[in-house]
């Protein structure tokens, strides 16, 4: 059956943000998508209408061209209906993908209540369609590319189809920190419903962060790899958590980690489904980079960047964006926009911009966040000083303080000579009293917010943001961001994990900012 033009027409309009991912996508998704439940029970008569004339004897000329395309179709079943199916069928037969999937809809068609929930293709960006019919359970789907590669608006939409169409399982998606799921990952399974015109048939729940599918009671829960013990306590109402899906995976600490983690969350079931999906890190010697050049006969990888996207998906200003990396810096085009890891896997910060930064340039700044790392002697007190421009995830030192053996008050007193009781200072939380000399001091100072995995994941965050350093003006910063390195074993092979050596300024680096990435995750 046709769509009726109201709806053929929401989709039209839905198109420039429906692939849009993270929190931006949740945000603009609600301007099109497909109509919603209240618009469908206000065409019901229209519905009837259309099933009427769908049923009535096809005219002569109607009933030319179904025998044009070689179907031998009896007089009584040359219908409306049948002029439709067989201009479907013409199109699938010369290669039309949208037309193949809708045939293969229809093919597969049985009662109302065995009938399989499919993503329109329509919705479906180009470098998808291939895989998204050959999905099978009891394998391992690693989505990863560059920018705008649609990598996540995909495996969402697939959650919820695969959730329709398994009554008895549930699905579980994963980042590595627990706090940045709700502007994340639950913002964009809600775009994937509102997207698929299914809001009416979910419930999405705040506290805890789950969404319920209403027919049935299945569930789509949301968890931090930060707190093994939550993902071990899930005990779905009935059935199993049969789709998992790591998002952002490279933020786990290896293999080990992630094997844990699907042990934790995939048990029961003779069928499941595994997705992942992610940016590829710059360095080679990355384990996910690494993991990718072994086999494995049960992975399947595939690999997308916003090349493949309809540029009107993704806005002017992403492929502007885009084309100036690509002049200026043609190895950093590779490796954001590509998705190609082209480092020599020594270096942690490959992201550095070394330049001048004038003081017309500070004058402009109006997102300043400043961090200490407290420190006496060999340890030094660090403080930093910057700009983060979120837009083009941009981080710039504007100065530096780093001394040994200097009491609170002095380094105090430098701070507000300086004019930087401006801005909150966001201190290591490892010395309480030295936070409380600050405030009484009259400094804007507060505690950091440690927990399970937060060095891992801001030192992550740090690595895919710019860092733009002038030497002169921040001396400590550009030694210790230019000069941290990886360690390597007896083989020469690099380690995981991060040195804690010679790192005060970058430590004081990821206290300044930590609300941020706590608040957006990799989307701020």
């Amino acid at each position: 059956m046709p769509r009726n033009p109201k709806q053929d027409e929401n989709l039209k309009k839905g198109r420039d943000t429906q692939f849009k991912s993270g929190e931006m996508a949740a945000k603009n998704g609600r301007k099109g998508g497909i109509v919603s439940g209240e618009a469908k029970r206000a065409n019901k008569s229209l519905a009837s209408l259309a099933k009427s004339i769908a049923q009535q004897p096809a005219p002569d000329k109607l009933k030319g061209q179904i025998k044009r395309v070689g179907l031998a179709i009896d007089d009584e079943d040359m219908t409306c209906n049948a002029a439709i199916v067989a201009g479907v069928y013409g199109k699938a037969v010369s290669g039309d993908d949208r037309a193949v999937d809708r045939w293969e809809t229809w093919t597969s068609e049985g009662t109302a209540d065995d009938k399989p929930f499919k993503i329109p293709a329509e919705i479906i960006g180009k470098a998808f369609v291939d895989i998204n019919r050959n999905i099978e359970p009891n394998k391992t789907y690693i989505f990863e590319g560059g920018r705008g590669g649609l990598k996540s608006s995909y495996v969402s939409l697939k959650v919820v189809e695969l959730l329709k169409n398994n009554p008895t399982m549930h699905a579980c998606v994963l980042r590595k920190v627990g706090g940045t799921l709700k502007d994340s990952v639950f913002s964009q399974i809600k775009w994937a419903i509102h997207a698929l015109g299914l809001d009416d048939e979910f419930q999405c729940k705040a506290n805890p962060i789950e969404i319920v599918y209403k027919k049935t009671g299945q569930i789509i829960y949301f968890r931090g790899c930060d707190d093994p013990i939550k993902l071990k306590s899930i005990k779905p109402p009935f059935g199993y958590i049969g789709i998992l899906w790591i998002e952002e995976r490279d933020q786990l600490s290896g293999a080990e980690e992630e094997r844990s983690v699907k042990q934790s969350v995939l048990r029961g079931g003779a069928l499941s489904y595994d997705f992942a999906s992610y940016n590829p890190p710059k360095s080679r010697d990355n384990w996910v980079n690494k993991e990718l050049r072994e086999p494995n006969p049960n992975r399947i990888v595939h690999h997308s960047t916003y090349i493949d996207a309809p540029p009107e998906w993704l806005g002017q200003k992403f492929i502007d964006d885009a084309d100036h990396l690509k002049t200026v810096d043609p190895k950093a085009y590779e490796h954001e926009y590509m998705g190609i890891p082209n480092g020599d896997g020594g270096n942690v910060f490959d992201n550095i911009e070394i330049r001048t930064i004038t003081d017309e340039e500070i004058s402009r700044f109006d997102h300043i966040y400043q961090g200490t790392d407290w420190g006496w002697y060999p340890d030094p007190f660090a403080f930093v000083r910057l700009n983060y421009d979120r837009t083009r995830e941009t981080i710039t030192f504007i100065d530096e303080i780093v001394n040994n053996k200097t009491s609170n008050e002095e380094n105090a007193k430098k701070l507000k000579e300086k004019g930087y009781d401006d801005a909150y200072i966001t201190c290591d939380s490892a010395e309480p009293k030295s936070v409380n000399d600050f405030r009484s001091l009259g400094l804007p100072a507060k505690l950091a917010v440690k927990g399970p995995g937060s060095v891992e994941y801001g030192m992550k965050w740090l690595q895919s943001r710019k860092l733009v350093i002038d030497p002169a003006r921040t001396p400590r910063v550009y030694k210790e961001f230019l000069h941290y390195e990886f360690e390597r074993n007896k083989d020469g092979d690099v380690m995981s994990g991060y040195p804690d050596e010679n790192n005060h300024t970058i430590d004081a680096t990821r206290y300044s900012l930590e609300r941020v990435f706590n608040k957006f995750g990799s989307n701020a």
